[in-house]
Parts: structure tokens; C-alpha cells; sequence
């Protein structure tokens, strides 16, 4: 069995990164895979996130309303099964659970009397373990021969004393959920993102009071090497490897020289599967526990990728800012028979209530058949059908039509309908009201060139009559075929139409439609446009003008900021601008520092550290 733990830093963007939640989960190639901070409320849980085929899912989304925290963190256990029923999978858990402290409700664990409040936790007041619970930090699947915690533990700043005191709380009350677990004889296995470092060889550069914090101590307090139940998994396989880290900072470019930290972890517990456990070297994690590493080909920045400092910075990196862990087990045997647990992601309403019935799929064929195609709309033809066969054009009336020549039929019969000048050779529709619904331009030679619809019309106008004219429009004449007196027109047509040939364009007016006076017999007349006159002519030149002075002007202003940027002591390189986005006496506040990568101090390539205050704060919007 491979259980793999990755914290994707949002479920929805890793989806997207990979095309499909099926094609991200087949990626590892695991039995159990859990994933941290997914970013997903409840209501969100929709089928395309929660739901791949071949795989069981259990969720735990944030409940608070605290601000900042809604739809913050969230853990996803996916489980590969052959079957979600009568199973003796090891994959498929026995029961499952949302949170640790049994308050959440679901499919409870263990094999004895629910209750409301888990075992070993009487002592806490149920509204502090709702507190605990909810903020998605925990799914508990029990999968026979073990308990399987999905954790994403809680971060906390130096000088943010409440998050200090939450995650204190949050790591005492697991602390004793695990060892209720342990008294009972069930074995533990633990992954997830803990948030904790334990120790100096976890941190590049780490200083010399690094293992003094309060957290660590307490990691290190639950390992067999200091009198604990727990294995660091990753620790027993690999003791002395440096630099195995699993996250690095987002806003730094820290990966590029692995400048991070292993704080995603698997741990496991209790005693080994064998009958025979006299001898000292029978554990759980030397027994079953094959490998357990770091995959590190999902990190974001790869070896040959461009360097920050020479153009990288436009290069999207693709990824979280974590890297997965994985271990794999052996000698499991298979477990008895038994279905998928009511915690599972298909049972939720968002996901269940989306299903078709068979009966309502075939309603909606006998809906799509019983609708006749004279009732289609014919604005956008398909393909050869734009002009219909020879047979049906020489069945059109030409009675009724305005313009000599062009087709209408039973588009042109009511008189309510207001007139739109078109050019020959141009095909309109029309919707009741008068209204055009769409217009199609034919050329000679051509089936069709395009077909523009009444928006799409009127968008093209609006901007024609707000745009340059060129100075060939002055000049050149200008056909229209009208059924009432002359019309000014000033709007050059050719990019509505599109057409090829001049002396076919057809204008509408000064870009909108024209209230022509209606006569028996249309009329073609040619417009001799004006020429420009001087203070056309001064506008223009006054306008292209100002154009020139503002991008010189900008471009002063930005050689100007450019020349104030200091240049790194390091590097004599010119500096990066940030603004302090920390609540704090300096939020808002500019700042200059190094441009490149964040590394270890003894490489002369990574950031030199240098950094200065701009003189001013930067306004907020």
C-alpha cells in the first residue's frame, strides 16, 4: 500500500493545473492520498472536486466565520478502491470521522458505543473542541489494521499570542485522542502538514535557538528516541539527510536553491502485525514500512527553469509551495467485508442531488425530438445551408421586399418594421419588432463572409464613431442604397461588412440605425463626402501633439523612479520594491530589497540581504 500526503495550497488550481481531479489523483499512483489546505467551504464541495472514478472521498472544510478564515485550510482523504461496496480493501476505511474530538457527528470510529465527545477527551468543554474542529483541520479514516489522521496543523506567529494559545490547545487535545487509541491497541499512522519543524536538520540555516520553541519540543517529545510512542517515518528510513526539505517560502524564490523547511511529516505508532513480538527489532515502522520520501519532481521551480534575477520573474510556476511525501507498507493483510463509510463525499447533497434518473434523460430526448426545425433560429447558418438550396431562393417573394434584387420573403412583411440600408449582395434577418437579428455579407464568388448580429453591430458602430478617421475617408465615395432622401454619413463601413469590394459597402448612418422617411421606390444616391476643413486639420494636429508630450512626460517619470532605485550592496544590482502588507506600526510602508532568490548565506548567487526603507509610504486604494 502507498499513502501519500501532499498540501496543495488549494484543490481547485492543482484540478486546473492537471486538467481533472481524476488525472491529479492517478498522478501518484497511490492507495491513500491526503491532501492539506484544500480552501473549500461545504457548499463548495460540488462533483467535479470531490468526486474521481475508482476513488472514496472524505472531507473536512472549515465552519468558523472568522474573518480571514472562511474557506481557509480544509483536508481530503482519497482512498483507491475496486469497489465502494461489500470491499475487503484495506484502501476503503472501516468507519470515518471530521475532526478528532467526535463532536463534528458522521461516521463514527471504533467498534463500540458512539458518543458524542471521543474517548480520553471528557475533561474539555464541548464548545472548546468545536473550536478545535472547526476549522477543517482533521479527516479520520479507520482502515482495520490502523488509524489514519489527515492533519493540517495550525500556523502561529511569533507575537500573535491567540494562535499560540489555539494551536497549544489543538496539539493537547490530539495528543490525547492518540493516546486513548494507543490504550485500546489500535495502531496510529499520522501525515499531513504539522506546521512544526522538529529539529535544525529540518531548517536551512536554522539559528541556534531553533529546537528551544515550545512546538518543537513537543514534536520531539512524542518520538521513540526521547520516550514517545510515535516514529518520524522519514527520520527511520533516511537519519543523516540534509537539505530534505517539503515547503519554501512563496514570495522569495526559495526553491530555487532549496532554502526551506520539512515541516509535512508521516508518523506512525503501535505495534507490529506479526504474531511474534518478543524480539526487540519487531516495530511497526521496521516491520511495514518499506521507503518513505519526498517527491520532489512536484516542486514548482525545476532545475534549468530561468533565474528570478534573468527574467524569470514572468514565468508562471505551476504547483504548491509544498512538495508531497509518500511511504509505502507491506504485509497488510485484507480486512473483512464491509461498505463505504456515510462520511464518504458521494452521500453529500451537493454531489448525490445532481444525479440524473434515467426516466428524467430520456424526457429531455423526447423534448429535443418533438421540437420542429422551422422553430430554430436561422441568424447563424451552418456551413452550404447559409443561402438555402436554388430551389428555395427562387420560392422567395419579391413583392414585398424594399430593395430591388435581395430576397426577404416573410422576414420584410410587416410594415411596423423599421428600414436598415444594406448593399447589394447582403443578406439580413429579422426579429419581430423590427429589429435586426442578424446581417450577413456576400461577396461575389464566396458562400458567405461573416454573419454580424444586431449587438454585435451596434458594438462595431459605437466604436467606429468614437474612433480616428483615416484620411481616406474624406475622399473616397461612398454607395447607399436608401428608400427616402439623402443621408450625411461619415462612418467608414468596410469593417462591418468586411466586403472586398469598394463600391459595395453599405453605411448605416453615422453608425446607428438611420429613421429614413419611406417611399414606393428606393433609391441609389452617392454622397460625396466633405473635405477636411482647417480646424479639422488644427484638431488633429493639436491631438497628436498632446499624445507626444504625455509619453515624453512618462517616459521622464519613469526614468526618474528608475535612477531613485538604490542598488544592492551585494550585487550592485538595481533593487525590488515591496510594500508591507503586515498589520503593524509599517503596513503600507515601501521598502528597497535584493531582487535575487532567497538562499543560504554562504552562496555568494542567493539574496545579499540588503534592505532600506523608502522614503515615503505608499497610499493604500
Amino acid at each position: 500500500m502507498k499513502i501519500v500526503t501532499y498540501n496543495v495550497n488549494g484543490l481547485r488550481p492543482r484540478i486546473s493545473q492537471y486538467g481533472s481531479l481524476l488525472k491529479l489523483l492517478d498522478s501518484f499512483d497511490a492507495d491513500i492520498i491526503c491532501f492539506q489546505e484544500t480552501k473549500l467551504r461545504r457548499q463548495e464541495l460540488t462533483a467535479d472536486l470531490v468526486m474521481a472514478e475508482g476513488y472514496e472521498s472524505f472531507f473536512s472544510c472549515t465552519r468558523t466565520s472568522e474573518r480571514g478564515r472562511t474557506g481557509y485550510s480544509g483536508v481530503a482523504t482519497f482512498c483507491r478502491v475496486n469497489s465502494a461496496f461489500s470491499s475487503t480493501e484495506v484502501a476503503l476505511p472501516l468507519a470515518a470521522e471530521e475532526g478528532f474530538t467526535g463532536v463534528l457527528g458522521g461516521s463514527r470510529l471504533g467498534r463500540g458505543e458512539t458518543h458524542v465527545v471521543a474517548a480520553g477527551l471528557e475533561e474539555f468543554e464541548k464548545d472548546e473542541l468545536l473550536k478545535v474542529d472547526g476549522e477543517g483541520r482533521c479527516v479520520m479514516t479507520d482502515h482495520g489494521h490502523f488509524v489514519l489522521f489527515n492533519l493540517y496543523g495550525p500556523r502561529a506567529q511569533c507575537d500573535d499570542a491567540e494562535r499560540i494559545e489555539f494551536k497549544l490547545n489543538f496539539y493537547k487535545i490530539l495528543q490525547k485522542r492518540w493516546e486513548s487509541l494507543l490504550c485500546e491497541g489500535r495502531r496510529i499512522i499520522v501525515v499531513g502538514d504539522l506546521n512544526i519543524a522538529p529539529t535544525s536538520l529540518d531548517r536551512c540555516e536554522a539559528g541556534p535557538d531553533f529546537e528551544n520553541n515550545e512546538f518543537r519540543r513537543w514534536f520531539r517529545s512524542m518520538l521513540v528516541d526521547n520516550g514517545g510512542a510515535f516514529s518520524d517515518v522519514f527520520r527511520a528510513k533516511h537519519p543523516d539527510r540534509t537539505e530534505a526539505y517539503t515547503c519554501w517560502p512563496q514570495n522569495t524564490g526559495a526553491e530555487e536553491f532549496n532554502y526551506g523547511t520539512r515541516i509535512d511529516h508521516i508518523l506512525c505508532a503501535g505495534p507490529c502485525l506479526h504474531q511474534q513480538q518478543d524480539r526487540q527489532d519487531h516495530s511497526f515502522v521496521t516491520c511495514h514500512f518499506e521507503e518513505c520520501d519526498i517527491l520532489t519532481q512536484y516542486k514548482r521551480w525545476k532545475p534549468g527553469n530561468t533565474l528570478r534575477w534573468k527574467g524569470g520573474q514572468r514565468i508562471k510556476l505551476e504547483g504548491s509551495d509544498h512538495a508531497p511525501v509518500y511511504t509505502s507498507l507491506l504485509q497488510l493483510p485484507n480486512i473483512p467485508k464491509h461498505s463505504t463509510p456515510s462520511l464518504s463525499a458521494r452521500y453529500i447533497p451537493m454531489v448525490y442531488g445532481i444525479q440524473q434518473t434515467l426516466v428524467s434523460t430520456l424526457m429531455k430526448r423526447q423534448v429535443a425530438k418533438e421540437i420542429k426545425p422551422s422553430e430554430v433560429s436561422s441568424s447563424f447558418p451552418d456551413g452550404d445551408n447559409i443561402l438555402g438550396s436554388c430551389a428555395d431562393r427562387e420560392k422567395r417573394s419579391f413583392d414585398q421586399c424594399d430593395v430591388p434584387g435581395v430576397p426577404c420573403g416573410n422576414l420584410c412583411s410587416s410594415s411596423q418594421e423599421s428600414e436598415v440600408l444594406i448593399s447589394k449582395g447582403d443578406k439580413i434577418q429579422r426579429v419581430p419588432g423590427g429589429k435586426v437579428a442578424s446581417i450577413t455579407s456576400i461577396t461575389p464568388g464566396s458562400k458567405y463572409i461573416r454573419s454580424i448580429s444586431n449587438n454585435e453591430t451596434k458594438k462595431k458602430a459605437k466604436k467606429n464613431q468614437r474612433s480616428q478617421l483615416s484620411i481616406m475617408s474624406f475622399f473616397h465615395k461612398t454607395s447607399i442604397v436608401s428608400n427616402g432622401v439623402g443621408v450625411n454619413s461619415s462612418t467608414n463601413q468596410e469593417d462591418i461588412f468586411e466586403t472586398s469590394d469598394l463600391s459595395n459597402e453599405s453605411l448605416l448612418g453615422d453608425g446607428q440605425t438611420q429613421n429614413l422617411s419611406q417611399s414606393d421606390s428606393p433609391q441609389q444616391i452617392e454622397l460625396e463626402s466633405n473635405e477636411p476643413t482647417l480646424d479639422q486639420i488644427e484638431v488633429n494636429t493639436c491631438s497628436s501633439e498632446k499624445n507626444s508630450v504625455a509619453l515624453l512626460e512618462w517616459q521622464r517619470i519613469q526614468q526618474r523612479m528608475q535612477n531613485s532605485i538604490p542598488l544592492c550592496k551585494g550585487h550592485k544590482e538595481p533593487c525590488v520594491a515591496r510594500v508591507v502588507k503586515k498589520q503593524g506600526p509599517n503596513f503600507g510602508h515601501r521598502f528597497y530589497c535584493c531582487v535575487r532568490a532567497e538562499g543560504p548565506a554562504s552562496n555568494p548567487e542567493a539574496n545579499c540581504g540588503y534592505f532600506k526603507w523608502a522614503a515615503s509610504k505608499s497610499r493604500g486604494k
